[in-house]
C-alpha cells in the first residue's frame, strides 16, 4: 500500500468518526500539554538558580570552619575547632593559582544616619570582594586595601540601603552609626536585585576585622578564594589544604568549590524537572489507554472492511501496518495539538507572571512527540494485530 493510499484511508476513517477522533487526539494532547508545561517550569528554575549563582563567576572556593564529614575518632582536646582567622585569609592569599582572598563575617544591625533608622544586613568583607563577587560601586569606592588588624572604620552602603537612609542625598564622607560603632561612608554599590530571596542591595559593608568587633566574634564565618580560571581545581583545593593543616595542626575545615556545588545543584535539579514532566506523563498514558479502546472498537466495527482488504489481495502485514499507521497517525496529531497548546501556555504564563521562570527546551519537545507517537504505537499494537489475525471469509461474513 501507497503512502498516500494509507492517508487518504486513513483520514477518510477520522472523518467518518469525527467526534470520536477528537476526543482521542483530545487526551493525548492533553497529555503532551501537561509535559511541555511542567517541565518549562521545572527547566526555567533550573536555569534561573543556576544564573543566580553564577552571577558572582564559577571559579570560586569557599572555606568554612569545621568539618562537614563526620569520622569515627574520639572528640575531646582533638576535637576542638579552631576558629578561621584573618591571618588564615592572608596565608591562603599566597597560595599558586589563587588571585584574590575574601575574608567573610555576616550579621545582622541596625544603621542609622540621617536622623533615620534602617535594620539591615552587615557583611565584614575585604578590599578585593568587587573583584571575586562582579560587584560595581555606583559612586565613591570600595574599602581601601588597609591591613585587617587595624582596618579605618570605613562603610560601603548598597543601594537601597542608601536610598532608605539618605534619598537623594549625596552620603559620600558622612557618618553612620552601624550596631554600636560608627563608621565613615566611602562608596555606594551598584543595584544587584537580590537572590533566592536575599537583599543584594539592603547591605552595609565593612572591614571584616571590624565586624568581627561588632559581633564579638572570634571566627570568619567564611573565607571566598577566587583562582585562576585555567587552573586544575583539584590542585587549587589540595594547595588550600595543605596551608590550612600547617597552621590548624588538623582537618577543622571544609572546603567547597563552587563547581562542586553548581554540580550537585544541577542533578538535584535535573530530578526535580524529570519528576515534573514525569507527572504529566501520566496524562500521556490515560491517553494512551483511549487510544488502545478506540483501535479496539475500532477493529470490531470495521471487521468486514478487513475482510474486503484480505480478499483483494492485502497481506496480514499489510493490514496490521494499516491499524497501526492510524493509530501512530493519531497519536502524531494528538501530540502536535499538544505541543502547540503547551507551548502557548508557557508563553501566556511568561507573560501573566513573569517572575516565575519558564524556558521550554527544545530537545523536551521533541522527546514528547516521540513519546506520543510511540504511546501510539503500543496501544494500537494488540488491536492491529487482532485485526491481521482476522479469518477472511469469516471477516467478511461479519455484519
Amino acid at each position: 500500500m501507497r503512502f498516500e493510499d494509507f492517508l487518504r484511508f486513513s483520514l477518510g476513517t477520522f472523518r467518518s468518526h469525527r467526534l470520536r477522533t477528537v476526543l482521542t487526539a483530545t487526551g493525548i494532547a492533553v497529555g503532551i500539554a501537561a509535559v511541555i508545561l511542567l517541565t518549562s517550569i521545572g527547566a526555567g528554575i533550573h536555569r534561573f538558580v543556576i544564573a543566580e549563582f553564577t552571577q558572582f563567576g564559577t571559579h570560586l572556593i569557599e572555606i568554612n570552619p569545621g568539618k562537614a564529614k563526620t569520622h569515627g575518632a574520639a572528640v575531646g582536646m582533638f576535637g576542638i575547632v579552631r576558629p578561621l582567622t584573618i591571618e588564615d585569609a592572608r596565608a591562603l592569599a599566597r597560595a599558586p593559582d589563587v588571585e584574590a582572598v575574601v575574608p567573610v563575617v555576616q550579621g545582622n544591625a541596625e544603621a542609622r544616619a540621617n536622623a533615620r533608622t534602617r535594620r539591615t544586613a552587615v557583611l565584614g568583607v575585604g578590599e578585593a570582594f568587587p573583584r571575586v563577587f562582579r560587584y560595581r560601586v555606583a559612586m565613591g569606592q570600595f574599602l581601601p586595601a588597609d591591613d585587617e588588624a587595624t582596618a579605618r572604620p570605613l562603610a560601603v552602603l548598597g543601594s537601597k540601603l542608601r536610598t532608605e537612609l539618605y534619598g537623594d542625598r549625596n552620603p559620600l564622607g558622612s557618618r553612620i552609626r552601624v550596631g554600636n560603632a560608627r563608621f565613615v561612608v566611602v562608596g555606594v554599590m551598584e543595584a544587584k536585585g537580590q537572590m533566592l530571596g536575599f537583599d543584594l542591595d539592603d547591605v552595609v559593608y565593612v572591614p571584616a576585622a571590624r565586624s568581627l568587633e561588632l559581633f564579638n566574634r572570634e571566627s570568619l564565618m567564611a573565607i571566598d578564594v577566587s583562582y585562576r580560571a585555567e587552573a586544575p581545581l583539584s590542585r587549587v583545593v589540595a594547595g588550600l589544604e595543605r596551608i590550612l593543616r600547617q597552621r590548624h595542626a588538623r582537618d577543622d575545615f571544609t572546603v567547597t568549590p563552587q563547581q562542586q556545588m553548581l554540580e550537585t545543584l544541577g542533578s538535584v535539579l535535573d530530578v526535580l524537572t524529570f519528576a515534573v514532566g514525569a507527572l504529566g506523563g501520566i496524562s500521556l498514558l490515560v491517553g494512551g489507554v483511549g487510544i488502545l479502546t478506540i483501535s479496539t472498537i475500532a477493529v470490531s466495527e470495521r471487521t468486514t472492511e478487513v475482510g474486503l482488504l484480505r480478499a483483494l489481495g492485502a497481506r496480514r502485514a499489510q493490514v496490521m501496518a494499516l491499524f497501526l499507521g492510524e493509530a501512530m497517525l493519531l497519536a502524531a496529531l494528538g501530540g502536535a495539538a499538544g505541543l502547540a497548546l503547551g507551548a502557548g501556555l508557557g508563553q501566556a504564563l511568561r507573560l501573566a507572571l513573569p517572575a516565575l521562570p519558564v524556558h521550554t527546551p527544545w530537545n523536551f519537545v521533541a522527546l514528547a512527540e516521540a513519546a506520543a507517537i510511540g504511546i501510539g504505537l503500543a496501544a494500537g499494537l494488540m488491536p492491529a494485530r487482532r485485526a491481521a489475525l482476522l479469518d477472511p471469509v469469516e471477516a467478511l461474513r461479519a455484519e
